[in-house]
């Protein structure tokens, strides 16, 4: 039963990989940059959501709303004052801002919170039983895990129904494939890359609380990491791609879960970037990736 264990711990690890992908990889498909504040903006909701519930001692499920929401306004700010500003220019400006606001944002949390790492109670699970049994003694899920995977199919199906049913979904869209075209249609771009970042920031949010209650530690430092392989998710399932994104998550965190128990906890994370880098070798786009050549 342990490698049902693994897959299970796998999936879910997984499915807050890809909620934080989708935030990196809608920015990608609309705004053509990479946002690496996207996992400072996760530790930001964590913290959000743990004095929420510690200091002022709201339910859990307030304590994710007021993350959302302050995630929200905190992503639409970044990209008004940070990104706006640099929408013509070279890429290399955009990478070096975005590495800016990181570092901006992982000391802005050690000044209002201390550097000292907290222990972070989970949203679901504290009422002394944190799982559910599968098959009494031998397998069982902890209702943090069943709440990342449901989460994740959730966020994941109503991103599909918002992107192809409504004004604004196929307004990004029409983004994503020519900005220039889109404004000539009478798309709003500005507020369409703003809004972008509003959804991608506000799943962000979502995937910190998760991967807190999973993991019950925060610091200023919390998402570094899981930013870091959320992102490598993106581009293992093809940057841009909303599926790919899921499928880039769920791998990866499988991938992860069987590196620790069968290699090495050490090398886990050195398997996943092998893999990414196999990956790549043979499908540079990424798994479900297109190649589009560019006329030059």
């Amino acid at each position: 039963m342990s490698f049902l264990n693994n897959v299970i711990t796998g999936v879910s690890l997984g499915s807050i990989y890809a909620i934080i992908a989708l935030g990196y990889t809608m920015v990608y498909g609309i705004a053509k940059m990479l946002n690496f504040a996207h996992g400072d903006v996760i530790m930001v909701g964590a913290y959000v959501c743990f004095f929420a519930m510690g200091s002022f001692h709201l339910p859990p499920v307030a304590g994710v709303v007021l993350a959302v929401l302050v995630c929200t306004v905190l992503g639409m700010a970044i990209e008004r004052l940070a990104y706006k500003p640099l929408r013509a220019a070279p890429s290399l400006a955009v990478l070096i801002t975005a590495i800016g606001v990181s570092y901006f944002l992982q000391n802005s949390a050690q000044l209002l919170w201390g550097a000292a790492t907290k222990v972070f109670t989970p949203i679901v699970g504290t009422s002394g039983n944190s799982s559910l049994e599968l098959i009494p003694g031998q397998l069982s899920i902890s209702y943090v895990a069943v709440l990342s995977i449901v989460c994740c199919i959730v966020v994941m199906v109503g991103l599909t129904l918002f992107t192809g049913q409504t004004k604004l979904g196929k307004a990004m869209r029409a983004c994503s494939e020519d900005k220039g075209a889109a404004q000539l249609m009478g798309i709003d771009v500005n507020a369409t890359i703003s809004m972008t970042f509003a959804i991608g920031s506000a799943l962000a949010a979502l995937a910190g609380v998760l991967m807190c209650s999973a993991y019950p530690t925060l610091s200023p430092t919390t998402g570094s990491l899981p930013g870091i392989k959320a992102f490598t998710a993106a581009v293992f399932g093809g940057i841009g791609s909303v599926p790919g994104a899921l499928l880039g998550g769920i791998l990866l965190g499988v991938i992860e879960i069987f590196a620790g128990a069968y290699v090495s906890t050490d090398l886990s994370d050195a398997v996943v970037f092998a893999v990414l880098i196999i990956v790549l070798l043979v499908r540079p786009a990424g798994l479900l990736g297109r190649y589009v050549p560019e006329k030059v």
